[in-house]
């Protein structure tokens, strides 16, 4: 084709050739390719484990237990325990640990109810000739795999753990045990906010109602109750299953209870005239994130 050269203005461009035709952005490969990120996502909400989030706390899953592992041959409680009376007791006396036997269902249990004390959260190996120690028993127990606390745990206001793998849990806010079922709750902020304590264990009572544990098999069980407002530790006298165990708390009116770490745990107990109670096998070599539930004397 000849060109004239006059047939262009200086102001003028000449365009030559076909236009090019615009490329649609919602073409074919959009809709696959939006198609394709659908498919993963869907895939991943159902492959990736899930988690709740509330708060500071969030659920994980399942982890392997230092303490609570298959049942293994255990010795029997050592030492003696004399029944005591179970009337009240005056704010004017020497804090103590009551110990009562009882026995229902043929399980037999002990009893273990402070007097006069502060219940609070103990870390790391016990002094167990400290004198301010009334009763003193393990709480949480320790991940297997790293020795971390198992589950949600603050410990004078500063949370050390994390987790929802046991939904049972305990709080101490100004001196005020809590014992109770939920899988967030809100004690474990506030907690954090008035410098008390929390930490979580398996349910065994809640609201007089019998929960079914996970854990199976027969060992030395321990836990941590409520009745009637008043807060002890109950202990059985031979090795139980978990549900026996805890029917047998349903038995003799417990509202709440949580599960504390059993088998041959050490712990102690004061009595009124002053002597200890032991259980389990006391032993120096504990892992360092260790964890105790201590009752001190008011006075």
């Amino acid at each position: 084709m000849k060109f004239i050269e006059d047939d262009i203005g200086d102001d003028e461009v000449r365009v030559i050739g076909q236009p090019k035709k615009r490329k649609k952005f919602f073409g074919k490969s959009f809709f696959v390719l939006f198609a394709a990120i659908i498919i993963i996502a869907v895939a991943l909400f159902y492959a990736l484990p899930k988690y709740v989030f509330s708060g500071a706390e969030s659920a994980v899953e399942a982890v392997p237990a230092y303490y609570e592992r298959e049942p293994e041959k255990l010795d029997n409680v050592g030492g003696t325990c004399v029944a005591m009376l179970g009337d009240s007791v005056g704010n004017n006396v020497r804090g103590f640990v009551e110990i009562l036997d009882t026995a229902v269902n043929d399980i037999f249990l002990k009893l273990f109810i402070p007097h006069n004390s502060v219940m609070s959260l103990h870390v790391g190996a016990i002094n167990r000739n400290d004198t301010t120690i009334l009763f003193a028993t393990q709480a949480a127990d320790i991940r297997q795999d790293n020795g971390e606390i198992l589950g949600a745990f603050v410990m004078q206001g500063k949370p050390l753990s994390f987790g929802l793998s046991k939904k049972g849990y305990c709080a101490v806010i100004d001196g005020e045990v809590t014992i109770g079922v939920a899988e967030n709750s809100p004690l474990f902020e506030e907690a954090t906010q008035r410098d008390g304590y929390f930490f979580r264990q398996y349910p065994l009572v809640d609201n007089g109602v019998l929960v079914e544990s996970v854990l199976k098999g027969k060992s030395l069980r321990r836990a941590l109750c409520e009745r009637h407002g008043q807060v002890f530790m109950a202990m059985t006298t031979e090795r139980e299953s978990m549900h026996d165990f805890a029917q047998a708390l349903v038995d003799i009116g417990v509202t709440n209870a949580v599960y504390l770490v059993g088998g041959t745990i050490y712990g102690w107990a004061l009595d009124r005239e002053g002597e200890r109670h032991e259980w389990g096998t006391w032993t120096t070599h504990v892992p360092q994130n260790i964890t105790y539930i201590v009752w001190r004397r008011n006075q």
